[in-house]
């Protein structure tokens, strides 16, 4: 990925969670941008959202929903040659690393054999 769309794809990220916090307030769920992936062209725009607590299909679909007044509220402070249009969609890299620290830590119960004597 080149510099550019890095930097878009952060800026983007901050003005969209920004946006998120100051227009919308769901109860009892924390709601974070993880990232954004931008495509080349600028035209669309993955939006990774993670939901702590409870709620979480209802805050894809009001999400999802007011996809055109986040959009119009983030053109307001970042000028880009296209607006890219957001597809907001659920992050769960948290739930699957959860996931991979109890593999590790049920592989670490699994009893080993003793290590060999070196033989002189």
């Amino acid at each position: 990925m080149s510099n550019r769309l890095h930097r878009v794809n952060e800026l983007l990220k901050r003005e969209i969670s920004s946006v998120i916090q100051r227009d919308f307030e769901f109860k009892n769920s924390l709601v974070t941008v993880t990232s954004v992936d931008v495509t080349q062209d600028l035209k669309e725009a993955k939006v990774y959202i993670s939901v702590l607590g409870p709620g979480l299909a209802s805050v894809m679909t009001t999400l999802r929903e007011k996809r055109g007044l986040i959009q119009t509220r983030m053109v307001k402070r970042v000028v880009l040659k296209n607006t890219p249009i957001l597809d907001f969609r659920q992050d769960n890299s948290a739930e699957r690393g959860i996931s991979i620290v109890q593999l590790l830590e049920e592989v670490d119960k699994i009893p080993t054999a003793p290590p060999l004597e070196e033989e002189s």
